[in-house]
């Protein structure tokens, strides 16, 4: 999670130098069975992930996936961290860093 934090802090230094990123393991509160994966407060410029549910649901694609399991987890937890900082920035995820997955 902090590496993928760290390389959008740097192709979007302007809009994230003040951001706190954090680590949770489960939102407060969470008695439903649908749990936030992350949580994001614009006015103290704060992003939280939620390990738990992020690593629950990223085991869960990952069983039913073949292939490389290692960068198939990792490209589930950086999608997180790319919706949240999405939400902050109002942007669509994949326009943040529009290479990141691409064969070149």
């Amino acid at each position: 999670m902090a590496g993928a934090a760290q390389y959008l802090r740097e192709l979007w230094p302007d809009e994230l130098d003040d951001v706190v990123f954090e680590v949770a393991g489960l939102p407060h509160g969470a008695a439903d069975r649908t749990f936030e994966r992350w949580h994001v407060d614009p006015v103290r410029r704060r992003i939280v992930l939620y390990r738990l549910p992020i690593e629950r649901l990223a085991r869960q694609h990952e069983s039913r996936q073949a292939g490389d399991a290692e960068w198939l987890h990792r490209a589930a937890v950086e999608g997180y961290v790319f919706r949240a900082v999405g939400d902050l920035l109002g942007k669509d995820p994949w326009d943040l860093a529009p290479d990141r997955y691409r064969d070149h």
